[in-house]
C-alpha cells in the first residue's frame, strides 16, 4: 500500500514538471567594487557586503528583437507581392503572416518554391503593395467638390485634383476620368448631389470616388449655411449613370 502511494506521489510530481515552462528573463549584471586578488594555491580573501552590490548591464526581457526575414507566399495588401523576401518586426510577422499561412520562413528552398513564373510576372495585378491600400482609402471617403456660386463654370479634372489636395491625396489629371455627361453651374439644384469618378493609379489600378458639389461665394451674405459632416447625411445622384466606364481586362473581354 505504502509502495502503491510513494508510486502515485511519483508520477503526479512527475506530470507537474513536464509542464513547466522556461521564463526567459535573463539580467546581465556587473559588480560595482571588484574583490581583491588573492595569491596561487591560498584560500581566497572574504568578500565583504560592497562586493555584493551589482550594476545592471543588460535587461533581455526588454532587449528588442531583430527582425525577421520570410517569403511570401502570395500577394499581401502594403507589404509585398509573391516570392518577395521581406524582413519586419516578429510581432507582425508572426501574428500577420506565419500564422494566416501568408507567409513562411526564408530558406533558399523556400525562396526558389515561391519565385514567380514567366506566366506569374507577365499578368501583373497589383502595381505595388501600397496600390490597393490607396484605393480602398479613395473609395472610403466623400469628396467636397467646392464651386463657384456666382461665375459660370464646367467641372473639368483639375477641379477634383485640387479638391483631392485639401483631402491629402496628390494626383495628376490625366490619371482622373469624369463622367461622360457634362456637369456645368452654378445651379444650386446640384448642391450636394452626388456623382462619381475614376481615379486610376500607377496605370493599373482603379477606384472609384464618391464627389458631391458644394457652392460658394466670396461674398459672405451670399454663402450657403456650413453643413457639419456632410458626408453622413444622405444624398441623391446628380447624374443617371453615377460611374464612368471602366477599361475592362482582356479576361473579362474574353
Amino acid at each position: 500500500m505504502l509502495k502503491n502511494i510513494c508510486v502515485t506521489q511519483f508520477n503526479l510530481l512527475k506530470s507537474a514538471t513536464s509542464l513547466q515552462q522556461q521564463v526567459r528573463t535573463t539580467f546581465v549584471l556587473k559588480r560595482k567594487y571588484e574583490p581583491l586578488l588573492h595569491k596561487t594555491n591560498q584560500k581566497p580573501r572574504r568578500m565583504r557586503a560592497k562586493h555584493f552590490i551589482y550594476e545592471l548591464v543588460e535587461d533581455t526581457l526588454v532587449k528588442k528583437s531583430p527582425n525577421l526575414e520570410v517569403v511570401l507566399k502570395t500577394f499581401v495588401e502594403g507589404v509585398g507581392d509573391k516570392g518577395d523576401v521581406i524582413s519586419m518586426k516578429p510581432n507582425f510577422v508572426y501574428n500577420k503572416l506565419l500564422l494566416p499561412g501568408l507567409a513562411t520562413y526564408k530558406t533558399p528552398e523556400n525562396i526558389a518554391k515561391y519565385a514567380k513564373t514567366e506566366a506569374e510576372k507577365s499578368a501583373v495585378k497589383h502595381s505595388s503593395p501600397y496600390a490597393q491600400r490607396t484605393v480602398n482609402m479613395l473609395e472610403s471617403i466623400v469628396l467636397a467638390v467646392v464651386m463657384n456660386k456666382d461665375e459660370p463654370w464646367v467641372l473639368e479634372p483639375w477641379h477634383i485634383k485640387a479638391s483631392l489636395r485639401k483631402a491629402g491625396f496628390h494626383c495628376r489629371e490625366e490619371c482622373i476620368t469624369l463622367p461622360k455627361e457634362r456637369i456645368e453651374g452654378p445651379d444650386l439644384r446640384k448642391e450636394n448631389k452626388e456623382f462619381n469618378c475614376t481615379i486610376t493609379i500607377n496605370n493599373l489600378e482603379q477606384a472609384n470616388l464618391k464627389c458631391r458639389i458644394h457652392h460658394w461665394s466670396t461674398d459672405p451674405s451670399e454663402r450657403l449655411p456650413y453643413v457639419l459632416e456632410h458626408w453622413k447625411l444622405p444624398s441623391e445622384p446628380l447624374l443617371d449613370v453615377g460611374l464612368p466606364e471602366r477599361n475592362e481586362s482582356p479576361e473579362k473581354q474574353a
